[in-house]
């Protein structure tokens, strides 16, 4: 079993989210970076880092903390949140990371994620799965699509 520590960034801070609600933020450190260390010094291999505000605009925003992370650490990361083209995923491998995430789009865009998949090392899809639907938010709408058909897509 792996286990990937999380560092969700907004506004460069690292923070959570109280049930993806962007109006109950906590800030748990100014610095990711150090919380990156921490994780490191603890024992960890792996983090995942997600960019919340990429998440919702579509485009990764935490971009210099994300870079600062993997500055301070020795250990394989992975990015989720934003990444939704062709040349975001190209300027993002870039910086050295083991994997990216990919949610949303795996489903919107198919061909988009064929295409990604030729030539990117490592793409990871992740997708909230509740009462038999997806959770697949696009357009500010929550649409609940049937893993079962829908898996078929991608």
């Amino acid at each position: 079993m792996q286990i990937w520590p999380a560092i969700d960034l907004r506004g460069g801070k690292c923070v959570r989210l109280r049930q993806g609600d962007y109006q109950q933020e906590t800030v748990f450190a100014q610095e990711p970076a150090d919380v990156a260390r921490q994780f490191a010094d603890q024992g960890a291999q792996h983090l995942h880092i997600v960019d919340l505000e990429g998440a919702r605009e579509g485009l990764p925003v935490n971009l210099p903390s994300v870079q600062a992370i993997l500055a301070a650490v020795d250990i394989e990361c992975e990015l989720g949140g934003g990444i939704r083209d062709e040349q975001t995923v190209r300027e993002i491998l870039d910086f050295g990371l083991s994997r990216l995430v990919v949610g949303t789009s795996a489903l919107t865009d198919p061909e988009w994620f064929r295409d990604i998949c030729r030539f990117a090392k490592a793409i990871i899809v992740e997708l909230t799965c509740e009462f038999r639907f997806f959770e697949i938010k696009f357009g500010g709408v929550n649409h609940g699509l049937n893993p079962y058909g829908d898996m078929a897509v991608i």
